[in-house]
């Protein structure tokens, strides 16, 4: 066991905390030679290892040496010599153009490369578009600017350091600094029960699976041809929910770029063999395009009697008014929503401020202040109330210390899986008990990472208000709507709101400026409220100068 290291090795420390974590719990998933690099990693002296995990952390596979100083390292070279001879970084790596300008400051590019004086005009940018013309090859560093005095460190083990920060995180998105971030208290996360077998993959092929997504989806972003990224996933297993949901996102994304193209057959097998949420509307759409109408007809009342959202349904109900134009089927019956109440104002152009700021500014008064929510303050009390379901440690859940809500917070049997923990969080709603939960769940998790909770937009004033004005049955009738489609529906809730504590009554407003139109997450979200007697007010705005 090696000795506690110095403070000024934090990085360190936490990076060896991670291996450990990786090790005990997903050993399983690393092969024999990974094994042995991390047992290298292990005898190595704390200056190599120390440098090694301040380039791993560092932005970018090449580093000149001149900037990898750090007092607690002591001499780089030195350090470095370990690194080199294990092979896991490298002095004389050929390097793009591209590469080669992220290590160079302009002044340094027009010193090595340029040969025109009328290039020192140009941006950086506009120096890399132009010497790219002529520099298509790599080359090592000592070959791009000979007369340069510095060396260029790279890693090897890209591939290794990112396996295992997935196989920690269970993404690509978050990286090592959250160690250092949660120490520092700028990230709070909610501690939840791990166990040895919390993890995010259960077997290597898994972890295998998601890497290549991850190549062939970047291969997608840059570029390249449409048949070759499909070649690369069509025969990728996706034996878990999870992986088969971003494979199906990476199909539904293709499909929709054949679609930008006017490819629309190829966009339409894309959908077909798609189970990406909003497919099936897009297959919908393109039998439309193409003058399919039965097909899509078809297709369209098969949505209609199972939608798989509010969203679709909307879409849906739509579709099959135009189809039966078009087909001369009679036209479906529509129940017909009910109005919000329209409110119209006519105000000074702010010079500044948003149109919602403006109205907000216009409607307060010392008896009813009104306040600039959108979604934050439903989600928020939301997240308070049912705190303890969100973060139950349920598994598959939560697998490392930095989870900002649950895996699974998207997924279809999210709800499912907790229903009996959210019946008991909403049946505080049956009293007054909800109130003290709520406040005594602000105090207690104030600043805590939440998917829910808004903490800079709900200061106790607000949640007073409305703790005072909100009915408990428009809190559980919205709350309920929310475990229905949390992605849909934690967005289109309206701008303001204004409480009258005094008569302990609320109106919510939806704000639109000078030719602003509402959308349709908006319109589902007023009608619902409607349909439960919330009292919402579309608020149509024009300036007094137009």
């Amino acid at each position: 066991m090696q000795s506690p290291l110095d403070a000024r090795f934090y990085y360190l420390s936490n990076f060896q905390q991670a291996l450990t974590w990786l090790q005990e719990r997903s050993g399983d998933l690393l092969s024999e030679s990974e094994h042995g690099l991390l047992l290298q990693f292990w005898a190595m002296e704390t200056a190599a290892q120390a440098l090694l995990v301040r380039m791993i952390m560092r932005k970018g596979s090449h580093f000149r040496l001149s900037k990898l100083d750090y007092a607690e390292i002591g001499c780089t070279r030195q350090a470095a010599k370990a690194l080199l001879d294990a092979g896991w970084i490298q002095h004389d790596a050929e390097l793009t153009l591209d590469e080669l300008f992220n290590l160079l400051r302009k002044d340094e590019v027009l010193e090595h490369l340029a040969s025109n004086p009328k290039q020192k005009a140009l941006k950086k940018s506009e120096l890399l578009e132009q010497l790219s013309e002529t520099h298509t090859e790599p080359r090592p560093f000592a070959a791009w600017c000979p007369a340069a005095d510095e060396q260029i460190l790279s890693l090897t083990i890209d591939a290794l350091c990112e396996r295992l920060r997935l196989m920690f995180f269970g993404n690509l998105h978050q990286d090592w600094s959250e160690f250092v971030l949660t120490e520092l208290g700028i990230f709070r996360y909610e501690p939840v029960a791990l166990t040895a077998d919390s993890r995010a993959f259960r077997h290597r092929t898994d972890v295998d699976c998601y890497l290549q997504l991850q190549r062939s989806r970047e291969q997608f972003e840059a570029g390249a041809p449409i048949s070759s990224v499909l070649q690369q996933i069509g025969a990728l297993v996706c034996d878990t929910p999870f992986l088969a949901a971003r494979r199906h996102k990476l199909l539904f994304r293709m499909g929709q770029q054949l679609e930008r193209e006017a490819d629309l057959q190829g966009a339409l097998s894309f959908y077909a063999d798609c189970r990406y949420v909003g497919a099936r509307l897009r297959q919908i759409r393109v039998l439309e395009r193409l003058g399919q109408h039965e097909q899509a007809y078809i297709l369209a009342s098969q949505a209609a009697e199972a939608p798989e959202s509010d969203a679709e349904a909307q879409a849906v109900e739509r579709a099959l008014v135009r189809l039966a134009r078009q087909l001369g089927q009679p036209q479906p019956g529509k129940a017909k929503a009910i109005a919000p109440t329209r409110l119209d104002l006519c105000l000074p152009r702010p010079d500044a401020c948003s149109v919602e700021l403006a109205v907000k500014a216009h409607l307060s008064e010392p008896e009813g202040p009104v306040h600039y929510v959108e979604n934050s303050l439903i989600c928020s009390l939301f997240g308070l109330l049912c705190w303890e379901a969100i973060f139950a440690p349920l598994p598959g859940a939560f697998f490392h210390p930095f989870h900002t809500g649950p895996v699974d917070l998207f997924s279809a049997d999210f709800y499912p899986r907790r229903a009996e923990l959210f019946a008991a969080c909403l049946a505080h709603l049956d009293s007054d008990a909800y109130k003290q939960v709520i406040r005594q769940r602000y105090a207690d998790k104030f600043g805590i990472q939440s998917p829910f909770v808004f903490w800079g937009a709900l200061d106790q004033a607000l949640l007073e208000q409305a703790l005072d004005c909100l009915p408990a049955a428009h809190l559980r009738a919205w709350f309920k709507r929310l475990l229905l489609d949390i992605k849909a529906n934690c967005a289109g809730m309206p701008d303001l709101i204004q409480f009258w504590p005094a008569e302990q009554r609320y109106r919510m407003i939806e704000v639109k400026g000078p030719g602003d139109r509402l959308q349709d997450n908006q319109r589902r979200w007023l009608a619902f409220c409607a349909e439960h007697g919330m009292p919402v007010d579309v608020c149509y705005v024009q300036w007094a100068d137009a």
